[in-house]
């Protein structure tokens, strides 16, 4: 067979991969339900501009906690600003922290785990040690800390989150190295004089991805969920930058009278954070062969 039919073949075999991996998702209504929901949350955190009616800051202290009108659809808070306009720009705020936090500690988990699972001995004994050490401590919780350590907004609580959630990154990507790297395709790539660097970025870190992937989906509705708690807790985003945890935060006191401002953004969180797991669940099983049942 000559290598022009090579390439070709493995082509083929990728498309047919790339399809059934689509075939299994889509195949599952729960699934499309949560991708068609993170469609929209991103298309409106991206056009958030204009698709918000009001200006989200915009104060008006004679129309505060007005109740659900075709002229404000959730109401107004406390200062009078829109509620539905706080929602839409709070899906920028919470897309942005979800997507750089997990990006850091992707980054960060990833290549803790790969030296630690490629070199072993004393390099393994140190960073896991070190991971164990993040791990004992809940996320929220460390998060938390380092949040109150940083300071508030946007930049500290996206570091917070992301270091918060390196070590469940390391910890799976260290026993992926450790199982990948006795197969004998790297044996022949250090018998031909492969270096280790080339070893570890060539061959051990592609076949180590799709679990990481998966973890990566996931992760993203625990990032945002963690962005509302810290909000809610006030040393989150801070104001006047719309947040759904702020939001809830602020509402919360008018329960009794507006419950709306408390329960919209709260649907929004369940909404969004909801649907990244259900697409990480099918993302999983499609991935995997042996979780392949019915969502």
């Amino acid at each position: 067979m000559t290598q022009e039919s090579n390439v070709i073949t493995l082509g083929a075999t990728t498309r047919t991969g790339q399809s059934h991996i689509l075939r299994v998702m889509l195949g599952r209504k729960v699934v499309i339900f949560g991708l068609v929901v993170i469609l929209a949350f991103i298309i409106v955190a991206i056009f958030a501009p204009l698709i918000a009616p009001y200006d989200p800051y915009a104060q008006n202290l004679n129309a505060t906690r007005q109740q659900p009108s075709a002229a404000h659809w959730l109401g107004t808070d406390a200062l009078g600003r829109d509620t539905v306009s706080r929602i839409i720009f709070g899906a920028r705020t919470s897309l942005l922290v979800g997507v750089v936090s997990v990006g850091i500690a992707a980054i960060l988990g990833i290549w803790l785990g790969l030296i630690a699972g490629y070199f072993g001995g004393w390099t393994n004994n140190i960073i896991m040690r070190f991971i164990d050490a993040l791990m004992a401590v809940p996320m929220i919780l460390l998060a938390l800390v380092l949040a109150a350590l940083l300071g508030g907004g946007l930049k500290n609580v996206v570091i917070a989150i992301g270091i918060a959630l390196t070590s469940l990154y390391a910890r799976l990507m260290c026993s992926q190295v450790l199982s990948t790297k006795e197969n004998d395709y790297v044996t022949a790539a250090r018998s031909l004089g492969a270096g280790n660097w080339r070893i570890m970025v060539r061959h051990l870190l592609p076949n180590c991805l799709p679990p990481i992937i998966v973890l990566i989906t996931l992760q993203l509705g625990t990032a945002i969920l963690a962005e509302a708690g810290l909000s809610f807790l006030g040393i989150g985003i801070q104001p006047p930058q719309a947040s759904w945890g702020a939001m809830v935060n602020d509402g919360y006191k008018y329960l009794l009278t507006t419950p709306i401002l408390s329960f919209a953004p709260g649907v929004a969180i369940m909404l969004v954070v909801f649907s990244f797991n259900i697409v990480g669940d099918g993302l999983r099983d499609a991935l995997d062969p042996r979780l392949r049942g019915t969502l």
